[in-house]
């Protein structure tokens, strides 16, 4: 028995096809039209129906290229269940290169939104109708801040069960749990019983080749973890995640210049210095040290801080010394059939 269509913003895709559908969201100040573009692939066979998301933040693009990557490999073409792929969410900041809407609301902070209200309101609430509600679980991708570079990174929350089995079975680095935050994706996600996965990668406005390819290998394993693909050989682990129950910020205790001693993705021990903080004049200096024991999996790129400026993100784990490297991470994916070389930036 044929598998029945799969009904989307009036539109039907058969078992089998994919399609990408525009939801109008609203229209600009000079009558341009934003849209709201989902590629949809709905398998042959039945499955759960899971979503991807990127560009929440306007400008976070690398989740951009994971799903543009993602919809392009062959193992999604005998897809079971039905994926729903949404690049841009924030087409607004996307377009402007910014982090937030025209009227400088963050849109991670405005779930679940309603149909009523502010731009961000409006825009969280048609994303939680017309995907995630329809969705029994979905990954959300982002990067650091500007300024900022993050290590591949998963964060979590474990009040479901199955948001802990996704994340590890994605394979970044390190997992990190993660508490909710009032307004996010996440929170009201999972209020409606929905566990979501935020995937951290690389720097705004920059595409990283291994974060790249991390996100798209990571995404696959779900989804065969979920049963929607085969899983293969391919896919297979080379390590397990590291599990950081807490991390910590070092912050600038004043402005001066900064000299960074670590990078991401390097194991540090409680009081060990990483950083060295001087003023302009070289009048005073101030050595910046490790609050735990740890790896990096953020700092800042900027060499001029302000007093209070985060400059190193820290995770707690059980083995820093065993965490993966850098270049265990780019080793990793050199000659993988999963990738064409060509597509390397």
């Amino acid at each position: 028995m044929k598998r029945e269509a799969f009904r989307f913003a009036g539109r039907e895709i058969a078992a089998g096809e994919r399609d990408t559908i525009d939801i109008p969201v609203s229209v600009l100040s000079d009558h341009t039209p934003v849209n709201l573009a989902a590629h949809i692939i709905h398998g042959r066979r039945p499955g759960p129906t899971f979503f991807v998301s990127a560009a929440i933040h306007g400008d976070e693009i690398i989740g951009v290229e994971i799903i543009r990557r993602l919809i392009r490999t062959p193992q999604v073409r005998s897809l079971a269940g039905t994926l729903i792929c949404v690049p841009v969410v924030n087409a607004f900041g996307f377009i402007t290169q910014s982090r937030y809407l025209p009227d400088r609301r963050d849109l991670n902070r405005s779930f679940p939104g309603g149909p009523t209200g502010s731009l961000a309101a409006r825009l969280a609430n048609l994303f939680m109708t017309e995907v995630v509600a329809r969705c029994d679980a979905g990954i959300d991708l982002h990067s650091a801040a500007q300024n900022r570079i993050n290590l591949p990174q998963i964060r979590v929350d474990t009040g479901l069960p199955r948001a802990r089995e996704l994340a590890e079975a994605f394979g970044a680095p390190v997992i990190v749990q993660s508490d909710l935050r009032e307004g996010s994706l996440r929170a009201a996600a999972q209020d409606l019983g929905k566990p979501v996965l935020v995937y951290e990668s690389g720097e705004a406005l920059r595409f990283d080749e291994t974060a790249l390819r991390m996100g798209v290998k990571g995404v696959l394993r779900v989804l065969a973890e979920m049963g929607m693909i085969r899983k293969t050989k391919q896919l297979d682990l080379k390590r397990p995640s590291e599990y950081s129950k807490k991390s910590s910020w070092t912050r600038a205790p004043m402005g001066g210049v900064l000299r960074l001693h670590r990078m991401i993705g390097d194991h540090v021990t409680k009081g060990e210095l990483i950083a060295t903080l001087g003023d302009p004049l070289g009048e005073e200096q101030i050595e910046l040290t490790a609050p735990i024991k740890g790896v990096i999996i953020g700092r800042t790129m900027l060499p001029i801080v302000n007093e209070g400026d985060a400059v190193c993100h820290i995770a707690a784990i059980s083995s820093p010394e065993a965490a993966q490297s850098l270049e265990q991470l780019e080793s990793d994916f050199v000659g993988d059939p999963l990738f064409d070389e060509d597509e390397i930036i």
